[in-house]
């Protein structure tokens, strides 16, 4: 079986400690590098040509790194061979990464399930093209994003409201908070929301928040 060479970095031990154990447990990838800044992982990109680099996006020069990854061939990497940059972070986080690099990567946000990580990873390593390259939005792909865009035509107002604060990282009681509604409120639009836009969890409605308005502020 072929494996997945994988480059992780973040600022927390923790994180790249739970990466580590959940792509480790697996056959197909294997961790080759684990980063605590944006020097390290560049040189790691550098020296292994991973096939993915999963990268903080809150780490001190990392619109450095994107500019690194997008000129891959200009950077001592086997010609030919480009590593695939995943943000993982926020949704503020990654659009602000965005905003200040060259958009050559994907992102995935640090609230997906586990099993959703791994799918997108594989999904990545088999060549898949999730996202156009100037949307922020990793998570869905064109026609799921084309098809949500009609279906958002069918949310109300509070609907799209709660859809806003979800992009921005809000839990249920702090979104309740926000609006002044019951948490048990909460979920029962969210509920309405996931059915209506035919989504399955808070991930992927933040990256069509995202695809769909931009950056939450």
């Amino acid at each position: 079986m072929a494996r997945t060479n994988v480059v992780i970095a973040h600022r927390h031990p923790i994180v790249l400690e739970g990466l580590s154990m959940v792509l480790g447990a697996l056959a197909d990838f294997k961790i080759v590098a684990s980063c605590e800044d944006t020097p390290s992982c560049i040189e790691a990109i550098s020296n292994l040509a991973p096939d993915i680099a999963i990268v903080d996006p809150a780490m001190p020069e990392c619109a450095e790194l994107l500019v690194f990854s997008s000129h891959a061939s200009q950077n001592r990497l086997p010609e030919g061979h480009s590593t695939h940059v995943i943000i993982f972070g926020s949704s503020e986080d990654c659009a602000l990464v965005l905003e200040a690099g060259p958009p050559t990567c994907s992102i995935i946000l640090t609230d997906t399930e586990p099993e959703a990580l791994v799918g997108f990873l594989r999904r990545v390593a088999d060549g898949d093209s999730l996202s156009p390259p100037t949307s922020p939005d990793p998570v869905v792909s064109q026609e799921e994003r084309a098809n949500a865009g009609d279906m958002l035509a069918t949310l109300t107002d509070r609907e799209r409201q709660i859809m806003h604060l979800v992009s921005k990282g809000l839990s249920n009681k702090e979104i309740g908070r926000r609006l002044n509604i019951a948490d048990g409120t909460i979920k029962q639009h969210l509920h309405n929301i996931f059915q209506k836009l035919e989504v399955s969890n808070r991930t992927v409605l933040a990256a069509l928040a995202i695809a769909q308005y931009g950056r939450a502020t």
